[in-house]
């Protein structure tokens, strides 16, 4: 394992000109965070049932040190880490508690007539229990009546078992309420694109980086993910309208649909008789994402910031807290309406910026090169680029309107990585002449440059330990730079994985979420794993009839033309196959966790037919086994 380098003078020196630049009113931002502090975890360690450490205050310890950042650090990124690093319980209004610092959002209990109505259960079931738990250990034990999920990102609703059960639900014991869309959103983001959004998240959050000041400090809207596997209960009612009130274990909540905002299925509440205002993650303490690296629909910054002004209008006048699903609250209206004044004012910016830019003829790099935060914005932590950044942002709006390509021609056919690497290389001189110019290049600063070039023969020949260490350097100077923590983690994480080669981890198949799936939703997933090439049938043909036990459905599934088809609740006549199973069980068989041959000894998935067929066609769904190479071929 190669360790990581100091920080260069050029980076020393981009830390000072920060420092100077930097503004906030810090007194005020720490204050607002350690406000209505009650208890805090004995430990700090989180640990699962059977041993495992999911969460550990203490991996971060090193942030505490100083309030001064090290050399490998931005300082706006290493104040924003002193903030997210406070940790406990902490009093919002009469009937409000907050749990922040264990896990990378927060936990929100609300006293009702009965019990704790839960606004969003964090990531995982342990990091939820631990801190309901401390709530009821502190504050007096009640039972859960009531889940709130506020948009479909999974540190929202992955730790919901932590804090009630599927039997309670189907009771009718604890209501589950979330966004219109919810469940359609969280299948299409981790399910359908899971393979592929889960390691590109390994960049994004720096998974794979041991914390330290020079490798994973922060993620800017939290310190890190917990360790631990996620877990769905279905919503038992879904928020359509805005205006829409309803009576939850004797708590009014007034409702604000915001879609296509942080996330394509999303939230804001009110709650008219405690002058409390509920944001979700329309407005945290950093400038957000439009666009998060590790691949997500584009999201609307024009309706983002409506909907803000929107939550103004209806309840800024009658709120007195403001709290998130992230960060630490505001509190008096004065405070609370400046702070969503500026949140409003930011997302309209750079949406109205950059389509300016784009119509004068800008395209969606020369668009992030030219916009920078106006001054205006100067003195406001709480817009600063620790999450997302001015840059990715703009090329984000201009993909949403614009697409991917920017109407050059050059650009509209280009070679893939490994080939242009190759013609790269060749028309440069050759790998050592690209590499003796890359040096001098970084000898004089300029990393992006190196990073962007010596990539060529990384892509060229993955085995050029030269280039990979180069650009490894490259990389890393770059993340000690980066004010923002996603940004940071995925330079470290691609210098990481050049010196120490990819990772050989298991592909996340989403093998939590199908028992909660729809049968046509499980079939898209199917859909997207199939390999035509591993199916003899799938030119000629063939019918599969479905059962679904715990459904009581029947669906038509048949392969043609080298692709899959479904008709919903019918049976065909002459099918090759009759399938009987539960959601559970296919979910376990597509997660690799049970075969098709264990689950017909064990007679959870019965077949009438073609047995081979159908296993032939589940293994040509089986999915990648392992995660793919990012930062080489």
């Amino acid at each position: 394992m190669t360790d990581p380098k100091a920080a260069s003078a050029t980076t020393t020196a981009a830390h000072g000109a920060a420092v100077s630049l930097l503004n906030f009113d810090d007194a005020a931002d720490f204050e607002r965070a350690n406000r209505g502090l009650v208890a805090q975890h004995p430990t700090g360690s989180i640990e699962l049932e059977g041993g495992g450490v999911v969460w550990d205050t203490a991996r971060h310890d090193f942030v505490r040190e100083t309030d001064t950042a090290p050399e490998t650090v931005h300082p706006g990124l290493w104040r924003q880490s002193r903030l997210n690093m406070l940790h406990g319980l902490f009093q919002v209004s009469d009937t409000v508690w907050q749990a922040r610092g264990y896990d990378i959002s927060n936990i929100t209990f609300i006293a009702g007539e009965v019990g704790w109505v839960i606004i969003d259960p964090l990531t995982t079931a342990a990091t939820a229990k631990a801190c309901l738990d401390l709530a009821n250990e502190t504050l007096g034990e009640r039972p859960v009546t009531a889940v709130i999920y506020t948009h479909s990102h999974v540190d929202h609703y992955g730790g919901v078992l932590g804090v009630t059960s599927r039997q309670a639900v189907a009771n009718g014991d604890c209501r589950v309420i979330a966004p219109e869309g919810f469940l359609s959103e969280v299948v299409k983001e981790n399910v359908i694109a899971g393979v592929p959004m889960a390691r590109r998240a390994t960049y994004q959050f720096g998974i794979l980086l041991p914390p330290g000041p020079r490798q994973q400090v922060n993620v800017g809207l939290g310190t890190a993910i917990p360790f631990g596997a996620s877990e769905l209960i279905a919503p038992t009612e879904e928020i359509a309208e805005t205006g829409e009130e309803h009576l939850i274990d004797g708590v009014r909540v007034i409702f604000q649909s915001t879609p296509d905002t942080e996330a394509p299925a999303e939230m804001n509440f009110f709650f008219p008789d405690l002058g409390l205002l509920c944001m979700a993650e329309n407005c945290t303490h950093t400038l957000h994402n439009l666009y998060p690296i590790r691949g997500a629909q584009v999201r609307d910054s024009l309706a983002w910031s409506k909907y803000i002004n929107e939550a103004l209008n209806l309840f800024g006048p009658y709120t007195d807290t403001m709290f998130a699903s992230h960060h630490w609250p505001r509190f008096g209206r004065e405070d609370v309406e400046g702070f969503l004044i500026v949140q409003r004012d930011v997302y309209r910016w750079l949406h109205d910026q950059t389509i300016r830019l784009a119509s004068e003829g800008y395209v969606a790099t020369e668009i992030a090169e030219t916009l920078s935060l106006p001054n205006c914005f100067a003195n406001h932590s709480h817009v600063q680029g620790y999450y997302g950044t001015v840059s990715h942002n703009a090329k984000s709006i201009y993909q949403r309107y614009l697409g991917w390509y920017d109407a050059n021609p050059a650009n509209l056919n280009p070679h893939p990585p490994e080939p242009a690497g190759q013609r790269y290389v060749e028309f440069m001189g050759g790998a050592d002449e690209v590499l003796s110019k890359a040096r001098r290049s970084f000898d004089e600063g300029d990393y992006r440059w190196v990073a962007q070039v010596v990539n060529h023969v990384v892509f060229a020949d993955p085995t050029n330990v030269a280039a990979r260490e180069l650009q490894a350097d490259a990389l890393e100077q770059l993340g000690y730079q980066a004010e923002s923590g996603t940004w940071r983690n995925a330079y470290l994480t691609g210098a990481h994985e050049l010196r120490n080669g990819s990772p050989k981890l298991p592909a996340s198949m989403g093998r939590q979420v199908p028992q909660v799936m729809t049968a046509e939703q499980i079939f898209d997933l199917i859909g997207v794993r199939f390999d035509p090439d591993e199916f003899e049938a799938s030119t000629t043909g063939f019918t599969m009839n479905w059962h679904f036990d715990d459904l009581e459905e029947d669906h038509v599934l048949g392969v043609l033309h080298e692709t899959i088809h479904h008709h919903p609740l019918r049976v065909a006549d002459n099918a090759d196959v009759v399938v009987s199973l539960s959601r559970e069980t296919l979910g376990a068989i597509l997660g690799g966790q049970l075969s098709v041959a264990d689950a017909r000894a064990n007679e959870s998935l019965l077949l009438d037919g073609d047995a081979d067929g159908f296993a032939a066609f589940m293994t040509a769904a089986a999915g990648p086994e392992d995660m793919f190479a990012i930062i080489e071929p």
